[in-house]
């Protein structure tokens, strides 16, 4: 009996420790970001280092018929699905497609275009629809040639009326979606977009991460964010005035839930 036992143990512990491997990754997706979030380090937020330019990079129109985008662009040297040359240095998430439009419909997340005539459906009523040019790590071209902020009316996947945005709003870009490896969640980029104001002694950007983190910005400028943990974050943009309330304009504020996760099949093969 008792060689019987020592024959069987080894199994027993065997299949114990699998079943706890097993446990442990069905609870990424079932932990709540409180849960997550209690046994974090400290998050920081630091600037971008100043990004490849693209001073001419133009978007010239937004025409929306029969559910089909199209913006015609000129530009002397950005190009739709063309590399960002400073990519590699950024350390952080980078499109292996390239370079992209970013399209906003209200408050959704955006979606990522590489041409610039696509198809992509627009729900009947009144939006808000921001478009502009991105370098190929998502970071947006900021200047006010390479986008373009209407309210529009849609019907039957048509434009039928389109105007200038005048309120002053905050659009969020990234983080978003699922990030995966060392090298995509180790610095994590937040950036957004900000129509008919200037960041500084009127408006500012409250930044708010998890519930545990709040940071003012008045720099218009990409932040990595540091110290996520893996699994489910939250990030909160709120458009402050200068007496820090919240500006009472369209989407404001905007938060999202984005996901880290490791490369366990990178990781074991030693491509951290």
């Amino acid at each position: 009996m008792r060689l019987s036992l020592l024959f069987f143990l080894p199994l027993f512990l065997l299949f114990a420790a699998c079943g706890e491997s097993d446990a442990d990754d069905s609870s990424e997706d079932t932990t709540s970001m409180e849960e997550e979030t209690e046994t974090t380090g400290t998050y920081s937020l630091t600037p971008f280092e100043e990004s490849t330019a693209y001073p001419d990079a133009t978007i010239d129109d937004m025409i929306y018929t029969d559910g089909m985008f199209e913006f015609p662009i000129t530009a002397t040297n950005y190009l739709l699905g063309g590399q960002t040359p400073d990519a590699d240095s950024k350390m952080c998430a980078n499109s292996g497609k390239g370079q992209h439009i970013h399209l906003i419909v209200d408050n959704a997340p955006y979606a990522a275009k590489y041409e610039n005539k696509f198809e992509h459906e627009v729900a009947d009523g009144e939006r808000y629809i921001l478009a502009f040019l991105s370098r190929s790590y998502h970071e947006s071209i900021k200047t006010e040639a390479a986008h373009t902020a209407e309210k529009v009316s849609v019907e039957n996947g048509s434009f039928t009326a389109t105007a200038d945005i005048e309120e002053p709003m905050l659009f969020y870009s990234r983080p978003k979606g699922t990030y995966i490896g060392k090298k995509n969640t180790d610095k994590v980029m937040l950036d957004f977009y900000v129509v008919n104001l200037s960041l500084g002694e009127d408006y500012k950007v409250k930044v708010e991460i998890n519930g545990e983190f709040e940071e003012i910005v008045d720099v218009w400028q990409p932040y990595y964010i540091e110290g996520l943990p893996m699994g489910d974050n939250k990030v909160k943009l709120t458009l402050i005035d200068a007496n820090g309330d919240t500006v009472d304009t369209p989407l404001n504020p905007v938060e999202r839930i984005f996901t880290l996760k490791e490369d366990t099949i990178g990781d074991s093969m030693g491509m951290k």
